[in-house]
């Protein structure tokens, strides 16, 4: 499961920070996860409430915001959003695509008190 190494990393970046700001207790953090980045979120927060224990982000609530697929056609040249089940340029229909955005996952920020 890469869920648990993924928010092992997660919990790594948000203890680092923490200690650097001096926070006592981490509230929220905000994630970013683009439509390729094969990541479930349920799985994630359930695997930082499992790590997270006994740590200043012990009770911290994951959010997650979905970032858009976005590409370029390398036939046409159009650039836009499209819809991760059905891959072709909205422009021309062509299958060439350069994909640009939908493969992040990154902690956007924290909540820290």
């Amino acid at each position: 499961m890469h869920e648990m190494a993924i928010t092992q990393s997660i919990l790594d970046i948000v203890l680092s920070a923490g200690k650097d700001a001096g926070a006592q207790h981490v509230r929220a953090i905000r994630l970013k996860t683009g439509a390729y980045s094969d990541v479930v979120p349920s799985l994630v927060q359930e695997c930082f409430d499992l790590l997270a224990r006994g740590s200043i982000a012990e009770h911290a609530v994951l959010h997650f915001e979905a970032l858009p697929l976005i590409v370029r056609c390398r036939g046409c040249g159009w650039q836009g959003e499209i819809e991760k089940r059905h891959i072709a340029c909205k422009a021309c229909g062509g299958q060439d695509l350069e994909m640009l955005s939908g493969r992040e996952f990154y902690v956007d920020s924290i909540e820290a008190e």
